[in-house]
């Protein structure tokens, strides 16, 4: 199979190679995908560049966790009935070396979910991390029916989804964004209400929240902790709940005190290790979402197979909202 993969971590164009390798085999409880869409991640970009630290897991590792196509194989255990069935999958390089940047990938048979038939491949590429991710983060802190929560940077990958979830689930949205194209990124994914921060004075940001929840919000989705803790501090409810899934600050300080007479919760979430039955719970959601025909799905560039290091360097570069997807 015509396969790209890095055996060292750095920038894209040095470390990535695009080559032949054996085409795998499922194992037990394992089907293989032929691959027709591989989605990139912030994540991805993260692990080819060694952002965390961390260094190679595996001597050789295929990018990207999320893909989309056809089942093809199936091991051991798997009904036959799956092969020809159209999927989107996550978690294909989670704990494992070869994610979906190549003609076929394999990966636990939970892990492939029926993609909707009205749902193209491109857009099935773009499900699994960032809308389990929104799942888990709209749901970590409980039931949100006829609550408020609010969605920080609701035009991004996984806010948009929290956006669509939160509304789904019967709660009522506000999300914040930085642009126009956001705010109308935003809207489409279902906020109720959608605030701007550029340029604003953070007062300014927190009366307009307050104006749609005089409560408090009962419920917080965060893409940036440390920037944001002192306007989630200022608008959340007594007893309500934030949920982050990332950090602009790596060691961010807390307003303690202030958190503590909230009875705030604070939910610190990493995607790879959400238990399994919370992942298979957020999948069928995620499913049922873009089923429904949730607008709050866009590709902003798809690239080639072979081109993916060029792909690589437009995500880390890019600004305008979109999903990056490689077409194999």
């Amino acid at each position: 199979m015509k396969a790209a993969w890095y055996e060292t971590q750095g920038a894209p164009h040095d470390v990535l190679v695009v080559g032949d390798m054996p085409d795998p085999q499922p194992g037990a409880g394992e089907v293989r995908i032929r691959i027709a869409a591989s989605g990139i991640n912030p994540g991805d970009l993260k692990k080819r560049e060694d952002a965390f630290g961390i260094g190679m897991s595996y001597a050789r590792v295929i990018p990207h966790s999320d893909g989309a196509g056809v089942i093809d194989a199936v091991g051991e255990g798997v009904s036959r009935d799956r092969i020809g069935e159209r999927v989107w999958c996550y978690g294909a390089q989670s704990y494992r070396p070869f994610g979906t940047a190549a003609e076929f990938t394999v990966v636990p048979a939970h892990h492939a979910i029926r993609l909707p038939d009205d749902v193209g491949f491109e857009q099935g590429a773009c499900l699994g991390i960032p809308g389990i991710t929104a799942h888990r983060a709209v749901h970590a802190g409980g039931p949100v029916v006829d609550q408020t929560v609010l969605v920080q940077g609701g035009a991004g990958s996984v806010g948009a989804f929290a956006v669509g979830l939160a509304r789904r689930a019967g709660a009522r949205v506000i999300a914040t964004v930085r642009s126009t194209v956001d705010e109308e990124v935003a809207a489409n994914a279902g906020a109720h209400h959608v605030v701007r921060m550029d340029g604003r004075p953070a007062w300014q940001i927190v009366a307009d929240i307050r104006r749609y929840a005089p409560e408090g919000v009962h419920h917080l989705v965060e893409v940036a902790f440390g920037a944001n803790i002192d306007l989630d501090m200022n608008v959340i409810a007594v007893g309500g709940s934030i949920a982050a899934y990332a950090t602009d600050d790596p060691r961010p300080s807390i307003p303690f005190w202030d958190l503590l007479f909230k009875n705030a919760r604070l939910l610190l979430l990493g995607s790879d290790d959400f238990p399994a039955a919370a992942k298979l719970e957020a999948a069928a959601a995620v499913t049922d979402l873009v089923a429904s025909g949730w607008r709050g799905l866009a590709i902003d560039k798809t690239f080639a197979l072979s081109d993916i290091a060029e792909a690589h360097s437009y995500a880390e570069r890019k600004r305008a909202p979109g999903r990056v997807v490689l077409t194999v």
